[in-house]
C-alpha cells in the first residue's frame, strides 16, 4: 500500500494512558486508523492493500494529535524497524506536546 505523506497534515499517536507530551521514541503516523489500532495495545496487528486494519488489541484507547509543527528528518524519523509500508510510522526524536482527540 501506497502511504503519501502530507508535510502540513495531522500527525496521530494512539495510547491506552492519558498524557500531555509524548516521550522521545514514541510511534505518530498521519494515518488515524492506524493510531487508532495502536491505542488499544494490539500484540497483533496487520493491514491490506485497501487499508484495512485488522487487530486483537481489547484495552481502552486514546487518541491525540500532535500539537506543534512536525518536519520529518528534525522532528521525526521513520521507523528503522517497521514491517510496514513507508511512511505508515515514524518515531519522535524528541518530547511533543500533544492534544487528546477522543476516548476510543
Amino acid at each position: 500500500m501506497k502511504l503519501e505523506l502530507n508535510p502540513d497534515g495531522v500527525w496521530y499517536h494512539g495510547s491506552n494512558v492519558m498524557f500531555d507530551l509524548l516521550r522521545e521514541g514514541s510511534t505518530i503516523t498521519q494515518w488515524k486508523g492506524l493510531a487508532e489500532a495502536f491505542s488499544h495495545q494490539p500484540t497483533m496487528l496487520s493491514y491490506d492493500d485497501n487499508g484495512v486494519i485488522s487487530h486483537n488489541g481489547v484495552e481502552k484507547g486514546f487518541l491525540y494529535f500532535i500539537d506543534e509543527p512536525i518536519t520529518v528528518d528534525v522532528d521525526i524519523y521513520q521507523h528503522p524497524k517497521t514491517t510496514m509500508d513507508k511512511n505508515a510510522e515514524f518515531l519522535t526524536r524528541h518530547p511533543l506536546k500533544v492534544k487528546i482527540i477522543e476516548e476510543l
